[in-house]
């Protein structure tokens, strides 16, 4: 089948690949010239493992092609796939300017039958939008078909060969039987094809990431309880994950969600609400605890130097708002840092990925810190070092090189990494989230 992809971001590019790795002929535009140079050169523009293989054998064998010319990547295609960002407005909601825009630019090239898919995470009642707008400037026949994507990042190429479930939704038989043709090959293990309207569609992206959210929100608000009460969270944690009616994913306390995903969409589902008169009072609270989780690893550390951390210097592992990705979207080590800086502290910081994003946003907003070239090199003569995100390589350190290289072995770790017992026995002052204190 001959695709389109408009947009090359982190959905386009994994979608494009992995529908191209499937046979499929498959071209993505892009206005970024930049961009769609470095990916014609070969370079790829996002961290995701697993990605590199599929793109350069699909670019190497010309079924991927990149190119920011609509009338020359449009040619041909059947299927139109819109995967473009919607950033929040400052009220909150989903700005879709990217989306009606690219909506109206692919109409003026439409010559037969075509689906177009939107794969942008947008509000309900989208896809009749983009109908609306593609209709203004094309009398050509086509379908639009809501099919949110459910790509984790760090997993999203193997959520995408294997996903767990797909949702198409569409009003056509047309469109749908074309959808399913084309997804057919990624579910032959069994997994579900879920076909359903369009708003129904648009509505499970928001519920799926805001349930999630909820979760992570629920664990973070009982933690912090635990630590009051003198309960441990990890054992809280293994008795309710027990029960196959909550499951024991997105069941670890932290310091916030972030990303790309939850917390604009959160934000957008709360405004859908509010427009309908139908105020989601859950997820109100789910934002406002999170937006306090941020500051629980700050408040540790400014107690436990009794309010003066001026001229202190903290080591941070993990600066991507999670493992395996070099996003830093709404990543809670930027507000960790900034609150520290503000009080005069000084910070060295290592992320295997995502210290070159961080470096250039801290410097737009005027803010310097040091970056390490590798974690242990982090830690010379800090007086603490903090554990922000929870990658591999930070989850089974070298514990003596740790105390020889720090000040004094003390830990603040906003993931939970390490066992009470091994710190306690290793003579460190631990602090985690919702679980006792080792001094």
């Amino acid at each position: 089948m001959k695709i389109s992809v408009i947009g090359t971001g982190y959905v386009g590019l994994v979608s494009g690949t992995c529908l191209a790795e499937k046979g499929n002929s498959v071209t993505c535009i892009d206005i970024d010239q930049n961009k769609i140079n470095k990916l014609k050169k070969g370079v790829i523009t996002i961290y995701e493992p697993g990605l590199e293989p599929l793109f350069k054998r699909n670019t190497n064998e010309n079924r991927l092609r990149f190119t920011t010319d609509y009338k020359q990547g449009l040619a041909g295609s059947g299927v139109i796939f819109l995967a473009l960002p919607t950033p929040p407005d400052e009220n909150g909601s989903a700005d879709l300017s990217y989306v009606l825009r690219a909506a109206k630019d692919i109409s003026k090239y439409l010559t037969e039958y075509t689906v177009i898919v939107n794969k942008s995470t947008v509000p309900v009642g989208t896809s009749k939008k983009i109908y609306e707008q593609v209709s203004k400037y094309t009398s050509v026949e086509f379908d639009v078909v809501a099919n949110p994507e459910f790509l984790r990042e760090g997993y999203a190429v193997q959520d995408f060969m294997k996903p767990d479930r797909i949702v198409i939704g569409g009003c056509s038989d047309r469109a749908l039987a074309i959808m399913k043709e084309l997804y057919e090959p990624f579910v032959r293990q069994g997994n579900t094809i879920i076909a359903m309207d369009a708003l129904s569609a648009e509505m499970t992206k928001y519920a799926a990431n805001s349930f999630l959210a909820t979760k992570i929100s629920f664990m973070n608000d009982i933690a912090n309880l635990c630590e009051r009460v003198g309960a441990n969270v990890d054992n809280v944690r293994l008795g309710i994950g027990a029960d196959e009616r909550i499951g024991k994913r997105f069941l670890f306390p932290g310091i916030g969600y972030g990303g790309s995903c939850f917390p604009k969409d959160v934000r957008a589902l709360i405004k859908t609400a509010a427009e309908y008169n139908r105020p989601l009072t859950i997820l109100k609270a789910v934002e406002q605890i999170n937006k306090k989780q941020k500051k629980i690893l700050p408040k540790k550390v400014f107690k436990y130097f009794n309010g003066d951390i001026a001229d202190k210097k903290f080591a941070i592992w993990g600066l991507s708002f999670k493992p395996d990705t070099d996003d830093m979207r709404e990543a809670p080590s930027l507000d960790i840092i900034k609150r520290l800086v503000k009080l005069d502290a000084k910070i060295v910081a290592y992320d295997p990925e995502a210290m070159d994003f961080t470096r250039k946003l801290l410097t737009e907003e005027g803010i310097n810190i040091d970056f390490a070239p590798d974690q242990y090199s982090a830690l010379e003569k800090a007086d603490a070092l903090l554990i922000v995100t929870d990658w591999s390589e930070f989850q089974n350190p070298d514990f003596l090189k740790i105390k020889k290289l720090l000040k004094k072995p003390v830990i603040f770790d906003g993931r939970n990494l390490y066992q009470l017992d091994k710190m306690k026995n290793e003579n460190f002052h631990y602090e985690s989230i919702g679980r006792p204190v080792v001094n």
